[in-house]
C-alpha cells in the first residue's frame, strides 16, 4: 500500500508564461480547486518529482509555491477543511480508459 497523503498547493507567480507553466505541471499531479490552489494526493516519490518540476520553473526571487501536508490521503477532507461560503467538495478522481 502506498502511503498518499494530501497536499494544499498554492502558488503566487509574477509572470504570465511562467504562471501557466506552473498551472500545467500542477494539473498532472492534482486537482484545481480555485485560482491558484490544486489539492494533490501524493505519495513521496510523487511530491519530490512535483517539487523538482516547480523549481525548475519558478524565478525563486519573484515566485512563490506553498504546499502544506493536510495529513493522509485515507482521512476524509472535511475533517481538515472549512469553507465560508459554498460548502468544499472533494473533487472526484475519474479514471478513463
Amino acid at each position: 500500500m502506498t502511503n498518499r497523503r494530501h497536499y494544499l498547493v498554492t502558488y503566487d507567480v509574477a509572470h504570465d508564461r511562467r504562471r501557466d507553466r506552473v498551472h500545467r505541471i500542477l494539473l498532472g499531479f492534482g486537482d484545481w480547486i480555485q485560482f491558484s490552489v490544486f489539492l494533490c494526493a501524493l505519495d513521496e516519490r510523487e511530491r519530490i518529482r512535483l517539487r523538482g518540476r516547480l523549481d525548475s520553473v519558478i524565478d525563486h526571487r519573484e515566485d512563490q509555491v506553498l504546499s502544506m501536508d493536510l495529513g493522509s490521503a485515507e482521512r476524509d477532507l472535511d475533517v481538515v477543511i472549512s469553507s465560508l461560503g459554498r460548502d468544499f467538495a472533494t473533487p472526484a478522481r475519474v479514471i478513463v480508459v
